[in-house]
């Protein structure tokens, strides 16, 4: 019954399969505003769930326009290479994030983030 407002970024965790596609189990998450944080409200929607998010370490890359899954899996496909076989990231999740709302058409930042073990 509270209206927190848009929040960024919005985080999608997703679980790539075999050729980089991303499976069907996603994670959708939101950043509760900060005025909520020590109290956050409760959800009525039982799948909605409020999870502390551990600090962590990512390799980041960002890129524009309206991000649809084929650009995350691309950026991503990217930033692995980029990174080479040494760097000791999570390799069985990676964030896509979005910082803009649907209605602006220009200078939108996407970001690519993967999770360093």
């Amino acid at each position: 019954g509270v209206g927190m407002g848009m929040t960024a970024p919005v985080s999608i965790t997703a679980f790539p399969a075999e050729d980089g596609s991303f499976q069907q189990k996603v994670k959708v998450s939101l950043r509760i505003p900060s005025q909520f944080q020590d109290n956050p409200p409760h959800p009525t929607d039982e799948s909605i769930k409020i999870e502390e998010r551990q600090e962590m370490t990512i390799y980041s890359t960002q890129f524009g326009g309206y991000a649809k899954e084929v650009d995350y899996v691309n950026y991503a496909a990217k930033l692995k290479a980029a990174l080479g076989s040494d760097a000791a990231y999570h390799k069985d999740f990676y964030l896509c994030n979005g910082y803009d709302p649907p209605m602006k058409p220009y200078g939108r930042r996407n970001e690519i983030w993967l999770v360093k073990e």
